[in-house]
């Protein structure tokens, strides 16, 4: 197939490598940074040197996915487009944007017989390799004809054992991909998927600050233990209960320094934990563990502990989040 392609960032970028090499789709490309575009070309992408460019090498119906920060960036760039483009062309948002952001963009461009949809995607930096987990809402349609797009994305199956009693289920779930509902569906899913990835890395970064001040002075000294954090990390890995990739990725940090010296424990949210706390407000959900993490890194802003320093390594690690650097 042929796909537009909007934002070429970490994830961006990846992405359209892996539509190149791995479905054989023909991916236009466009992004503000001109080296963006050029490297991407270097490995078989069309660049464009605008927006209009990059409908104007589109065959329609056309197809642009969106990869751009959540917020104005993305909302000038829908209007921006929904303005070149024709009736049944489609629009994926494949970025963290607010659900309801998608329900009102949706019900707009279907007034003008444009297609909407919106893909909450899961993989960070090492998508290219390992694939995109992606939650996609829309109309069945419109979904089912870009297929080959999804799969192409998607981890596959790959060596995760089958999970029983699945049979006459959608087969796309275990491949990595779901049509998770109608407009905003998709979105909606992914912003509880980071919801829980907070409470997640919160428990392993809490875990982690007691193991390393198991040997303060402030003990007994019979119940003082000066562990190793890199060890500990990897065992938990082999056939612990609580192992997982983030796991995997904190292992990976400790292993290059237990101290994690490289790191300050200034931990930013982007969004979709909040999101996930108010969702949760207005179904009078009790969601304790996510709610306290979420305020764990307002709190990290103003005073690091070790265990933000494990959160600051973690983000890293899958999505190659950046510390702010230090004022003054």
């Amino acid at each position: 197939m042929e796909i537009g392609l909007v934002g070429l960032g970490r994830m961006g970028g990846n992405i359209a490598r892996r539509l190149m090499t791995n479905g054989r789709h023909r991916v236009v490309v466009y992004d503000h940074s001109p080296k963006a575009v050029t490297d991407l070309a270097t490995h078989g992408a069309t660049a464009c040197s605008s927006l209009a460019d990059l409908v104007a090498k589109l065959a329609a119906p056309r197809t642009i996915w969106l990869m751009l920060p959540a917020g104005a960036v993305t909302e000038e760039t829908v209007t921006t487009l929904a303005a070149a483009l024709s009736q049944g062309d489609t629009l994926i948002d494949g970025g963290n944007s607010f659900w309801q952001d998608d329900i009102r963009r949706a019900r707009s461009l279907r007034d003008r017989g444009i297609n909407y949809v919106d893909v909450g995607t899961s993989g960070g930096v090492w998508g290219l390799e390992r694939g995109y987990c992606m939650m996609i809402g829309g109309d069945t349609a419109v979904i089912e004809r870009l297929d080959p797009i999804f799969r192409a994305l998607a981890p596959g199956r790959g060596t995760v054992a089958a999970t029983p009693n699945r049979a006459g289920r959608d087969p796309r779930a275990e491949q990595g991909y779901i049509h998770a509902g109608p407009s905003g569906a998709g979105h909606f899913v992914k912003m509880v998927h980071n919801g829980i990835e907070y409470g997640l890395m919160q428990a392993y970064a809490e875990g982690f600050d007691i193991l390393k001040n198991a040997g303060i002075d402030a003990l007994p000294p019979d119940h003082r233990f000066e562990l190793d954090l890199a060890d500990i990390a990897e065992v938990w890995r082999r056939g612990s209960v609580i192992s997982s990739w983030l796991l995997d990725l904190t292992a990976i940090a400790f292993a290059g320094d237990s101290n994690l010296a490289a790191y300050s424990g200034h931990v930013e949210d982007s969004g979709e934990g909040r999101w996930t706390v108010n969702a949760a407000i207005d179904e009078a959900v009790p969601a304790d563990v996510i709610t306290a993490a979420l305020y764990a890194r307002f709190r990290s802003r103003k005073d690091h502990t070790f265990a933000e320093k494990v959160l600051s390594a973690m983000r890293h690690g899958f999505g190659g989040h950046v510390e702010p650097p230090k004022a003054g």
